[in-house]
């Protein structure tokens, strides 16, 4: 049978939708940008994120403010209720508040267990089921009168429980808890501040709204860290901070000296920087070369706090060497501040003042609505006593109404028709007991009439007097500040006291001798060495180059056959013996496979009038002024330092002029006067002829050092370039 053909299946793709890129942002990443914005990265008022805000409250609503401590697990458990991000992300944001984990100055955690710490990014904080938390007792007053509708209430992300907007935290906490957020397009990075600091600039602007940036200055006098430091106090930077909220702090570690043990205690370090960067640091200087004042350090943390360790070399000026540390290694840091915060869910970068303003205009809002809520209640209770002021005046006439009332939902009628009181005082009534319907109890209940009326009245002028509702926050303050203020961790440093970093003044200076080997080998030797053995070791096949005496502190510079030069400090470089190899200087320096010196040279300036000559194979030679190679900045490497038309032969440094025998490899040479070579003033120029070469020749060998040609120099000597070899077997 033959086979039928299969239909084919048409499909119906659906039409493209061309849509344009600035409409595809506005409805799809818009959105986006905001949520990140308003929802996770950004700090508000109150001086929280959302995260933090959920887990603070899920903790209180858990009766963890006045209770014990229960397991972090069962914390984060809860708090998914409100926070559905994940239980890892709300324990990471837990541990940071924790008092364990020392990165806030005022910890909002009480903790017990192993939560890491700041200053170390290798210590990691344990497990959520082993760990213990609660609330400290600071949080009370993140909390007050968030019971009496002191903040809005919302939903939470699917409306099954209420969770604050803001929580109504009786002082600045915006200033004191440090927070950092990344957001799309925008970042928050808040310091902290001392406590005690922040509620008297907070008292001084609630009396004088007016108050200048000169005045909070003095008040609030710098940032202060969790992890101590030394604040390099810049007035100028810190006015920028405190006026537009965005600028640099710089911290410096804090050390003490052991004399006996001969080692520096770094016992704390800037906040924005880790023991294990800090580490890395000084790992990388000591296998450098660049360290060498000290012979060990360690990480010596244990339960009495932070401690990392430097032995030194005996007779180091301990105070130079953390100098030196600071410049170099993270030991010394900038905290870079955004003052970035959500103001009504709008972003605002601001400055102290600004901040403060915003605080009280948001604490000032939180106070009224807590005084309107306790009046309130107030009015609501002497409303009922009211009615028991006229129960007072006929108690057998309540009883009558009550007895005489056949049916139960008629005795709040009955009651609201025979005293003319309404149904809420009826209901208040109708409950007393009957054991209670006597003369003193009413009494006594009717004797706070007269106070509640004058609580009511004081209640009702604060609350249409804003003076005297800062009075009320002053008096706040005052007390949080009595109760929870430290002294400053942060030492304040003035910039014009601290010793700069000056590289000159770090070397131990002393004459040496510098030896180069023809295959690379470089030795610095000490005059007292020296003595009694100055005969050179190399390695087999290898023999001295150059030879040159200076001193620690002098610049060196190396010239290889690949057109390269190498910056180096004598000091860079170990003393050795003239019995030893010395240092690889192609390793050392880091210079390319097969790559040579061919010129080493005492370089601590680049005088106009010196000169660099340099002759090559093709019987070329040229000179260029030292000027030439100076460079900005401490580059240890200079490429492109001659041309590389032909190899090179040998270089020279040219301070006066010189006397160069020139060897080709038909054994003819020359001698002629360095000062015969024209200058040339680009690097690269590949010069001019120097020996007349035939097809096939190059040129081998060239010297400075005539001393073998005895009396036979006088018949090389040539006045002209290009000039012709005469046969160097004629000169012996």
């Amino acid at each position: 049978m033959a086979k039928k053909k299969k239909e084919a299946k048409v499909i119906n793709y659906a039409p493209i939708v061309y849509q344009p890129i600035t409409e595809t942002i506005e409805k799809n990443y818009m959105p986006y940008v905001m949520s990140v914005i308003v929802s996770r990265a950004i700090p508000e008022i109150d001086g929280l994120k959302p995260a933090h805000r959920k887990l603070l409250y899920t903790m209180y609503k858990m009766g963890l403010l006045t209770g014990g401590r229960t397991k972090s697990a069962n914390i984060v458990g809860q708090t998914m209720k409100l926070n559905p991000h994940g239980d890892a992300s709300i324990y990471e944001t837990m541990v940071r508040l924790t008092r364990g984990n020392a990165t806030l100055l005022h910890p909002l955690v009480d903790s017990k267990g192993s939560f890491g710490k700041q200053y170390s990014s290798d210590m990691k904080y344990a497990a959520s089921r082993y760990t213990e938390c609660k609330l400290d007792p600071i949080c009370g007053e993140l909390f007050s009168g968030i019971d009496k509708n002191a903040v809005d209430m919302v939903d939470n992300y699917d409306a099954t429980l209420k969770e604050p907007v803001l929580l109504p935290t009786t002082f600045p906490n915006v200033l004191v808890m440090p927070n950092m957020g990344i957001a799309v397009g925008m970042a928050s990075n808040i310091c902290s501040f001392n406590l005690a600091e922040i509620c008297d600039g907070t008292i001084a602007l609630l009396r004088k709204p007016n108050l200048s940036v000169e005045k909070m200055m003095e008040i609030v006098k710098a940032p202060d860290f969790s992890g101590g430091g030394a604040i390099i106090y810049d007035r100028e930077q810190m006015r920028q901070i405190y006026e537009t909220g965005q600028g640099s702090v710089k911290i410096r570690a804090r050390y003490v000296f052991d004399k006996d043990a001969n080692c520096i205690d770094i016992v704390e370090i800037p906040y924005s920087t880790t023991i294990e960067l800090i580490m890395a640091k000084l790992t990388a200087l000591y296998k450098d070369g660049k360290l060498k004042e000290v012979t060990d350090f360690r990480d010596e943390i244990d339960l009495s706090g932070f401690k990392l360790t430097l032995d030194i070399r005996k007779g180091v000026d301990p105070d130079k060497l953390m100098t030196k540390l600071y410049k170099l290694t993270p030991l010394e840091d900038n905290f870079k501040c955004n003052f970035n915060v959500l103001i009504d869910s709008v972003p605002r970068t601001m400055g102290m003042i600004e901040i403060l303003t915003e605080w009280i205009r948001f604490r000032l809002g939180c106070l009224r609505r807590e005084m309107a809520y306790d009046l309130q209640k107030k009015k609501d209770r002497l409303h009922l006593l009211l009615a028991l002021g006229k129960i007072l005046l006929d108690i057998d006439k309540a009883i009558r109404i009550i007895r005489k009332t056949e049916k139960d939902e008629d005795v709040v009628p009955n009651l609201m028709k025979g005293f003319e009181i309404d149904e809420v005082q009826a209901n208040f009534i109708a409950d007393i007991k009957l054991r209670n319907l006597n003369r003193e109890y009413i009494l006594n209940r009717i004797a706070d009439i007269e106070d509640l009326q004058k609580e009511i009245a004081e209640m009702e002028d604060i609350l249409s007097d804003e003076i005297k509702q800062k009075s009320l926050i002053i008096d706040q303050l005052t007390a949080i500040k009595k109760k929870y203020g430290q002294p400053r961790r942060s030492l304040i440093v003035h910039a014009d006291t601290v010793t700069e970093y000056k590289e000159a003044d770090q070397f131990v200076n002393y004459p040496a001798r510098f030896v180069l080997t023809k295959e690379g080998y470089f030795k610095k030797i000490t005059f007292q060495s020296l003595r009694g053995n100055d005969e050179q070791k190399c390695k087999e096949g290898d023999e001295v180059a150059m030879i040159m005496d200076g001193e620690n502190k002098d610049d060196l510079i190396f010239v290889t056959d690949r057109a390269q030069m190498y910056r180096a400090k004598a000091d860079d470089f170990e003393t050795t013996k003239a019995s030893a190899l010395g240092d690889y200087l192609p390793a050392k320096l880091g210079m390319d496979p097969d790559e040579k010196p061919i010129l080493m040279n005492i370089q601590n300036s680049y005088p106009e009038k010196e000169n660099f000559v340099f002759l090559f194979e093709n019987g070329k030679g040229v000179r260029i002024s030292a000027a030439n190679y100076v460079t900005t900045g401490n580059r240890r490497k200079l490429t492109s330092v001659f041309s590389k038309t032909s190899p090179p032969v040998a270089a020279f440094y040219e301070k006066t002029p010189m006397d160069l025998l020139l060897v080709s490899s038909e054994n003819r040479g020359i001698v002629i006067k360095s000062s015969l070579i024209p200058q040339m003033s680009t690097r690269t120029s590949g010069g001019v002829q120097l020996i007349a070469l035939k097809k096939g020749q190059k040129l081998v060998s060239a010297t400075a050092d005539l001393s073998s040609l005895a009396d036979g120099a006088k018949g090389l000597k040539k006045l002209k370039i290009p000039a012709t070899g005469v046969p160097m077997d004629e000169m012996k």
